[in-house]
């Protein structure tokens, strides 16, 4: 509004005060918490859409593990697992351990279809792990174009690390398995069997814990696959406790599911409507915080505290080495001078124009659009030298030279102290 102009009656009751960037920034979740709750609130529909989406792509691996239990129970069924049959008689040849000995070939005939139903899936979770991100990163997303962006992008990562986890786990059921038949039939050490047994367990833990952060690192981070394994390794044992906290919380759907009867509907209706979502929601939050805290905060130009509030930055508490260079490099954009506001620049016209080549042009063409661009930079240079006197732009050179001065002056004094400092130094050690 002009100086001077009056406002009216309703500008002047609903004008105020024009809220700054800082009070912007201070709207959005203040830690990690609130976040995922403003996610799941705010973005619920989105996160619903994300997971029907998945569980497109989940579907073939449901098919096979329904068809294995269903396989499994009919061979219980059929089968004479007893080592007794009908009226006392025993059974010929004897039948102990056979029921381990199915299981195992079970698992062995069901494991190439439960890979390539796992790979199908994983195709899946890179699109959705995507979108995911981006809403703990608060960025604005497009749910339909992100979810196919981030099959591409991270397709093969996932694809990798999904193969890499289910030949980790293929394997040690198979050693679970084995072991158990051993046990049944009293072959070998029973003890050292029962010890095999309880590692393959412990490292189809450790195995989980180490895919869900090869899923998180390759769709934040470009690494190759030994070093996402390492670090992958790394993150497992160094945040254990957390670890295990986070994904019993993210297991909630499937522990549901687990639970049978009523809790089991309720986990199945879970799943298939946000339950996926949820857990790559809990996971990517709880994840970035590890990010923010060994990584983001230890590089040169790291990106901390991404989608959340820091209060610390405005109480004047500690900042992280990330904030600083983002100050320092915010400073230096803002300190350069350009001589665009220096010197006059003529106003965008219709007077002149440059010629336009016809399709086919001769040398006649070729002249008239030198000498149009010829015509336009002569009077450029003339507009520029008749309004180089005009007062703002002597006021602006005047205050860009005395600032100019400034800084050699204040350059010149930290020289001379310095050397000052050296000429003691020099002093008190030949003293």
């Amino acid at each position: 509004m002009a100086q001077g102009e009056k406002k009216g009656f309703i500008a002047r009751m609903l004008e105020g005060k024009e809220r700054d960037e800082e009070y912007a920034r201070s709207t959005l979740p203040t830690n990690r918490w609130a976040l995922f709750w403003d996610i799941f609130k705010g973005r619920f529909s989105k996160l619903v859409i994300v997971n029907l989406l998945m569980v497109i792509f989940f579907i073939p691996l449901v098919i096979v593990i329904v068809f294995k239990v269903s396989y499994e129970a009919a061979n219980l069924g059929l089968m004479p697992f007893s080592q007794w049959m009908l009226s006392g008689y025993p059974a010929v040849p004897s039948t102990v351990g056979l029921a381990e000995q199915v299981a195992v070939t079970n698992n062995m005939m069901f494991i190439p279809f439960l890979l390539i139903a796992a790979l199908i899936a994983g195709i899946g979770v890179s699109g959705g792990m995507y979108v995911i991100r981006n809403m703990v990163w608060t960025e604005g997303i497009f749910i339909a174009n992100d979810f196919w962006r981030g099959i591409k992008i991270n397709i093969g990562v996932v694809l990798l690390s999904t193969l890499f986890y289910g030949v980790m786990l293929a394997l040690m059921y198979l050693a679970i398995g084995w072991a158990e038949f051993f046990i049944a039939t009293g072959t070998g050490n029973r003890v050292l069997f029962t010890i095999s047994e309880v590692i393959s367990y412990i490292a189809i833990a450790i195995f989980t814990i180490m895919y869900f952060w090869m899923l998180a690192m390759g769709g934040s981070y470009k690494l190759k696959f030994h070093q996402l394994i390492k670090n992958s390794f790394l993150m497992t044992f160094g945040l254990i406790f957390q670890n295990i906290f986070f994904i019993v919380l993210m297991a909630i759907p499937l522990i549901l599911v687990l639970l049978g009867s009523f809790f089991q509907m309720i986990g199945f209706v879970i799943l298939i409507l946000f339950g996926i979502s949820y857990m790559l929601l809990v996971w990517l939050d709880y994840t970035q915080w590890a990010f923010d805290k060994f990584i983001e905060s230890k590089r040169e130009g790291g990106k901390v505290n991404r989608g959340i509030y820091d209060k610390s930055s405005k109480k004047g508490g500690s900042q992280s080495k990330a904030v600083q260079e983002y100050e320092k490099n915010l400073e230096a954009a803002r300190s350069v001078k350009s001589d665009l506001s220096s010197r006059p620049i003529k106003p965008i016209t219709d007077d002149l124009k440059v010629y336009e080549l016809p399709e086919s042009f001769s040398r006649d063409d070729l002249k008239k659009l030198r000498e149009s661009k010829e015509a336009i930079v002569e009077d450029t240079q003339k507009y520029a030298e008749e309004h180089m006197n005009d007062e703002k732009y002597v006021t602006y050179n005047a205050q860009f030279e005395n600032q100019e001065e400034e800084e050699k002056d204040g350059k010149k004094g930290k020289k001379d102290k310095k050397s000052k400092d050296k000429k003691e130094a020099g002093t008190e050690d030949g003293e």
